[in-house]
């Protein structure tokens, strides 16, 4: 029975991009044994969350399973924490803790916009040198119908998914795309759009439309309108990795497609994604780029090897060492208690 004896939360500024926030939380239990966990997110508000109330939710509380815990306080970052220092508590991998059955997940890399055409294809070749066999291109309004083209002219077999980002208005402008025999379209509408412009365009096109919904209730919604065929599954973005499971069941059970995406920072937050990408209903290239190695605190490096992703299962929890030295010299502020 898992029993933290004390626990330590880190905020850490990370060295690339916008230099985004990065929190940790590391859990030890009374034999000495470790989880830990990570949220993206520079919100004082969940630091706050944390240094208030999760010390009294856990530290000297008996639980059987995370399942009991409920909503920790601070979020994910503590869930996952609760769920490594189970699964190695137990000696199992966190994707087969969390019922996962993969051990090698199919990657994609997602490219934006480029200045042209020829910048276009050049990028997309060095993927596919790297063993890329699918690639998500970024796509809006005027950038859309002649950037597929020119991708799908030079490389007729490999896989393409675009992704909207909510940029669209117009279903027609979306429906031209089918002909490209793409494999998903990403988060078409936002703002105003409602289901029905989703189901519309799922109606249309043959490629399953994949949304990303924010809760059970609103997946549950969207299958019932018929809004598309596909989840774009973020467990960084929601507040538990039991939720994660959930809604990757009832998506299953309606026989819709689902994509894992997400977990940027320091390596610990795509760990759990690819653990959450294991499960049997992942099936969809998923997106777990490499953070750049300046950043990572986890060995090894989670990343794409040969356009793969492999689920690490020889070593219980997330199956990656944790660089503690490192993790206190990137520390902006932290606490224990």
């Amino acid at each position: 029975m898992p029993r933290v004896r004390e626990l330590e939360v880190f905020r850490l500024v990370l060295p690339y991009g916008r230099r985004p926030e990065s929190i940790l939380v590391r859990l030890t239990e009374y034999g000495g044994m470790t989880g830990w966990g990570e949220v993206v997110d520079g919100d004082p508000k969940t630091w706050v969350a944390l240094e208030e109330g999760l010390a009294r939710a856990l530290v000297g509380v008996d639980w059987e399973h995370p399942d009991e815990l409920g909503t920790v306080p601070g979020g994910p970052a503590a869930d996952m924490a609760c769920w490594d220092l189970w699964a190695r508590m137990r000696g199992v991998p966190l994707a087969h803790a969390l019922g996962g059955s993969r051990t090698s997940l199919m990657a994609t890399v997602r490219i934006g916009a480029e200045r042209n055409l020829d910048s276009l294809v050049s990028r997309v070749n060095r993927h596919v040198c790297a063993g890329y066999a699918h690639v998500t291109l970024d796509i809006h309004p005027g950038w859309d119908v002649e950037p597929l083209r020119a991708v799908r002219h030079a490389y007729p077999v490999l896989g393409i998914g675009v992704d909207a980002r909510g940029a669209y208005t117009d279903v027609g402008a979306l429906e031209v795309l089918d002909a490209y025999s793409i494999s998903s379209i990403e988060r078409p509408f936002a703002g105003p759009a409602g289901l029905a412009d989703h189901a519309d365009l799922q109606e249309r096109v043959a490629a399953p439309v994949l949304l990303e919904v924010s809760s059970l209730a609103d997946l549950d919604e969207a299958i019932a309108a018929n809004a598309g065929r596909a989840l774009l599954l973020r467990p960084a973005a929601l507040g538990s990795l039991r939720e994660a499971r959930r809604m990757h069941d009832r998506a299953v059970q309606a026989g819709w497609e689902i994509a894992c995406a997400g977990g940027q920072g320091t390596g610990l937050a795509r760990a759990a994604t690819v653990a959450a990408a294991s499960l049997p209903g992942c099936g969809l290239p998923c997106d777990v780029a490499e953070p750049p190695r300046s950043a990572q605190i986890v060995t090894p490096p989670v990343g794409v090897s040969g356009g793969v992703v492999a689920v690490p299962l020889t070593q219980p929890g997330l199956g990656h060492r944790i660089d503690e030295d490192r993790v206190r010299r990137l520390a902006k502020e932290s606490y224990s208690a």
